[in-house]
């Protein structure tokens, strides 16, 4: 049996932070499908089409990961990918709180779904989507945190 795993997230931009977890998730799933969420109470800085070109570009070199977008309850996203694993990164003790209880719902939802949380590397645990976007939209150097297509696509965007 295929080990399916989904990596969900909004992903606006993909950063060096999420591209670790997804690698590192590749250990103990056969499959890795990066989840790009349709999130109606965000305002993103890029569409969900271009997030998805992003990560793909940004994830060119990984073997078993495929890119979908999806809407609605992750739940059911994972029973129609015969997915039996999430992935989710925990930065802070404060992230276990809301992550605990997503995963106590969707394993309520799909009781064949577990949560695995993975603790970023030592040196990305600061970095966020939201932090590289205010960084990239003052001006900064985000070459660092992003893949290089990532940080053209974010200066093309801050230009206009």
């Amino acid at each position: 049996m295929t080990r399916i795993a989904i990596y969900p997230g909004s992903f606006d931009p993909i950063t060096r932070g999420h591209e670790d977890l997804i690698s590192r998730s590749r250990r103990f799933a056969d499959k890795v499908i990066v989840a790009v969420a349709v999130n109606s109470s965000k305002q993103p800085l890029f569409t969900l089409d271009e997030r998805v070109q992003l990560i793909d570009a940004a994830l060119e070199d990984e073997q078993a990961v495929e890119v979908r977008s999806f809407d609605g309850l992750l739940a059911e996203f994972a029973r129609s990918v015969g997915a039996r694993i999430v992935i989710r990164g925990l930065r802070a003790v404060s992230d276990f709180d809301y992550e605990s209880q997503m995963a106590l719902m969707n394993r309520k939802l799909y009781p064949e779904l577990e949560t695995v949380f993975l603790v970023p590397a030592v040196h990305l645990t600061y970095l966020s989507s939201s932090l590289v976007r205010e960084v990239a939209l003052l001006g900064g150097d985000v070459s660092a945190f992003v893949h290089p297509a990532v940080e053209r696509a974010l200066r093309a965007k801050v230009a206009r």
